[in-house]
């Protein structure tokens, strides 16, 4: 199996099995986006196929789930998974999909799970030996999401000081391993793959100058590759419909980036962010946010036409939490444990509700309801409105959680852990009525 070193492409280089078509997109995207004959999808409205679902935003499709659970009420099924992981799950279709990583064995993996019976279909080690651990004791070797293109599953692994995204078939298959760059791990690594046109795009910044990078989705060759600074920084590359242009952003290493997600070509840059951001930037179609905590606290809309201004800033610590757009709003929830609302123009603080303890997964909003779940496992589902915070379910499932749910057909997806050290154990729960 060929790997490909960051070294190996230079400038912008596009493969002989990417054909061009016709104008179309991923995230809504108007003229001007092109993609392959290889499409992404269908998929159905049941499905979430990566990190923050379809649109990269955290916003579910509006349905009817639970306010209240336990391990003895609204239990669709659950699985216990091997080893640790902080990684989501991804629906397509009548299956689910979750990195795992076991310590003791030193793999990193793959499962394949039915959605509707919870029974694991199959298991594939994607890498063995070799391991890249994190140095920040809560991190994982597993904190990847992975995005699917309806045909192929894409995961990204640290193996071997290097950063390599792999692709599988949905028998679980590896079809290709692409080595993205050298990485010296400083806390951990956990972006996750998305998809564009012909491209599965992917992102490696970290202390010895890290990549973002365009892969076939096909046959994983580099079509374009981007060197980064010298800094740790977290954030998965997402891509967005904003300022009239659909835009790769990047948050971190100091900048607000903004690529073209075909080719890598530089948009703009603007500095705005800390060195090390975590969160998933989104948007309200004019302005894009970014947050951080180190090495100081900041949340800020900087605006995406490339005119490079920071429009607000303020010193909330919104450091791993992403953050939810929702008409005029802007919803936070602190890693402090509080939620906040803002007008996402001016900045303006609208209210602040406190929740509890710490958390470091993502919210995810479902029509008018958010949800979000701290580190002891705790859920808090409020009211996504203007007017005040308004609390309107508290469930505790498990011990621990750093993982983000997946909520897609009447269903939330959550894991959580059990216990703590030789004793831990983590559980797939499907939550459901």
């Amino acid at each position: 199996m060929q790997t490909f070193r960051s070294s190996d492409v230079k400038g912008i280089k596009f493969t002989g099995s990417v054909l061009l078509l016709m104008l179309t997109g991923l995230t809504g995207l108007s003229s001007g986006a092109v993609f392959a004959a290889d499409e992404i999808g269908p998929f159905q409205k049941t499905d979430w196929p990566c990190w923050r679902g379809l649109k990269q935003d955290g916003v579910a499709m509006p349905q009817k789930t639970p306010l209240s659970w336990s391990e003895t009420e609204n239990i669709a099924w659950k699985l216990d998974l091997p080893g640790r992981g902080h990684g989501s799950p991804i629906i397509v279709g009548d299956y689910l999909y979750i990195a795992v990583a076991e310590k003791d064995k030193e793999t990193r993996s793959l499962l394949c799970v039915d959605k509707k019976s919870g029974k694991k279909i199959w298991e594939t080690v994607v890498h063995q030996g070799k391991p890249t651990p994190p140095k920040n004791a809560r991190g994982t070797q597993a904190s990847s999401t992975p995005a699917c293109d309806g045909k192929r599953l894409f995961i990204n692994f640290l193996h071997d000081d290097a950063m390599y995204t792999s692709a599988l078939d949905l028998d679980g298959k590896i079809i290709w391993q692409t080595r993205i760059t050298d990485y010296v791990v400083h806390q951990g690594f956990g972006s996750s793959p998305t998809m564009y046109g012909p491209l599965v795009i992917v992102s490696g910044d970290n202390k010895s100058g890290g990549a973002i990078a365009g892969l076939d989705r096909a046959t994983g060759k580099i079509s374009w590759i981007v060197k980064r600074p010298e800094m740790p920084n977290y954030p998965s590359p997402i891509i967005l419909k904003v300022a009239g242009k659909t835009q790769l952003l990047m948050t971190g290493c100091e900048m607000v980036s903004s690529f073209n997600p075909l080719t890598g070509v530089k948009n703009w840059e603007v500095e705005g962010a800390t060195t090390e951001c975590v969160t998933s930037t989104v948007t309200n179609g004019e302005l894009i946010y970014t947050s951080g905590g180190y090495p100081k606290n900041h949340v800020s809309a900087v605006k995406a036409d490339g005119s490079n201004e920071l429009v607000w800033e303020n010193n909330t610590r919104i450091y791993v939490p992403s953050m939810l757009t929702r008409g005029k709003l802007l919803f936070m929830v602190a890693d402090g444990g509080f939620a906040l609302c803002l007008d996402s123009k001016s900045g303006e603080e609208l209210w602040k509700g406190r929740l509890a303890g710490t958390i470091s997964s993502s919210p995810v909003l479902v029509g008018n309801k958010i949800h979000v779940t701290n580190e002891e496992g705790e859920t808090f589902i409020f009211k996504a409105t203007k007017d005040s915070f308004e609390l309107l379910g508290r469930n505790k499932l498990g011990d621990e959680c750093f993982a983000t749910p997946t909520i897609c057909g009447n269903q939330i997806y959550t894991r959580v852990a059990f216990g703590a050290g030789e004793e831990r154990k983590e559980v797939l729960y499907c939550i459901a009525e």
